[in-house]
């Protein structure tokens, strides 16, 4: 009888465990669905749908769908995912050129991997390229980090942002591991620490969204969700590329003691649905999806990385439960807030509208995959 009782339990955690993993695909097929294959009727006729939704531009925000989309391609051996990155790269390519920001660094971090899956030579030759632009051209502040520049008609001058640390350092430390150089390794571990001393708020642990160096100053000093999950989910993306390139063993301590601060400030911001509220240390403000999926993928990574504690895990958890509740039948991310500059004040973040985009499917399929992935590696599938 014990041992019937036994078998009883096993089937029912195996039974669990295996819902828990249809689940979880079926979620992440969805939202990959909708972010890559949504029409224009489909997006609700919100006045910022077609630069939310669309995918035919190179720039961030389709950059971070690519990025998504190639690692769940990769992590569920989905060779047709793969096929259609290429296909959007064909169409989008020769818009590349015309304008070469941070912002539009984000597409190439694929770049490195499809050479590795395919072995086509472009990626890697347009990888070294781009590097290369990056480290000896990009604009760079007094202080030695990437200046934040973008596509649009407006000027940061001087300004240093949390979101470049996703959006081009990323890039750079493929770049570095797929270069085999240490030159840009040590580029890209400078950077993250530039960006964390910059951004990080020492008594708090938190980051702000972004350091005006010609006034000395955060701005608005806003402990911005989304800005706080650009690094959290980036610092560990980088730091699994550069480690075995780089020589920066101090730096690499400073980052890894910065990240672990970070970390813990993030587990005390967290709301019981297990999101963040857009601003972190205002839990009144409306919780936002986007930067809650990042920073829960950047806690599993972190996890895994031995970075933080292994109880950082359940929170993580927590998110991805509540982020679950987020997405609906059609695989539309709910909650995500719309495209957000440094803003003038605390306020005016809580009064930024939501909206379905590519970036917040993106993160959302970031960590959906990540998921998917640790239910692999504990024998379920």
């Amino acid at each position: 009888m014990e041992m019937d009782a036994e078998i009883g339990v096993e089937m029912g955690m195996e039974m669990r465990s295996e819902l828990k993993w249809s689940r979880l695909e079926e979620a992440a097929r969805s939202v990959y669905s909708y972010m890559m294959h949504s029409r224009p009727d489909e997006w609700g006729g919100h006045q910022w749908s077609d630069w939310a939704m669309n995918r035919e531009k190179w720039d961030w925000n389709p950059g971070v769908g690519i990025v998504a989309a190639v690692q769940f391609g990769l992590a569920i051996g989905d060779e047709r995912i793969l096929e259609e990155t290429e296909d959007w790269i064909s169409r989008n390519l020769a818009e590349s050129g015309a304008t070469k920001v941070i912002n539009t660094m984000a597409p190439y971090a694929v770049f490195p991997m499809l050479y590795v899956e395919t072995g086509k030579a472009f990626y890697k030759e347009k990888t070294r390229e781009i590097a290369y632009w990056m480290v000896n051209e990009a604009p760079q502040t007094r202080e030695g980090a990437f200046e934040h520049t973008v596509t649009e008609n407006a000027s940061f001058r001087e300004q240093i942002w949390a979101d470049t640390l996703f959006m081009a350092v990323l890039f750079l430390a493929r770049a570095a591991r797929l270069l085999n150089s240490r030159y840009l390794a040590d580029e890209a571990l400078k950077q993250v620490l530039i960006h964390l001393r910059a951004l990080q708020d020492e008594h708090t642990g938190l980051v702000y969204h972004g350091w005006n160096c010609e006034t000395a100053d955060w701005m608005s000093g806003a402990s911005w969700n989304r800005a706080n999950a650009w690094i959290a989910c980036g610092i560990p993306m980088i730091l699994s590329e550069v480690e075995s390139v780089s020589g920066g063993s101090d730096t690499l301590d400073e980052i890894k003691g910065r990240y672990l601060k970070l970390a813990m400030a993030l587990a005390k911001c967290q709301h019981a649905s297990g999101l963040w509220p857009t601003v972190l240390d205002y839990p009144d403000y409306y919780e936002e999806t986007s930067g809650s999926a990042g920073i829960a993928y950047g806690l599993y990574l972190a996890v895994k990385q031995n970075l933080v504690p292994h109880t950082m895990k359940g929170h993580a958890d927590q998110a991805l439960e509540g982020l679950l509740r987020q997405i609906n039948e059609r695989g539309v991310v709910a909650g995500v807030s719309g495209g957000t500059p440094v803003l003038a004040s605390l306020e005016a973040y809580n009064e930024v509208p939501v909206f379905p985009t590519l970036y917040g499917q993106g993160l959302t399929l970031l960590l959906l995959t990540e998921a998917l992935g640790q239910q692999t590696r504990a024998g379920v599938q």
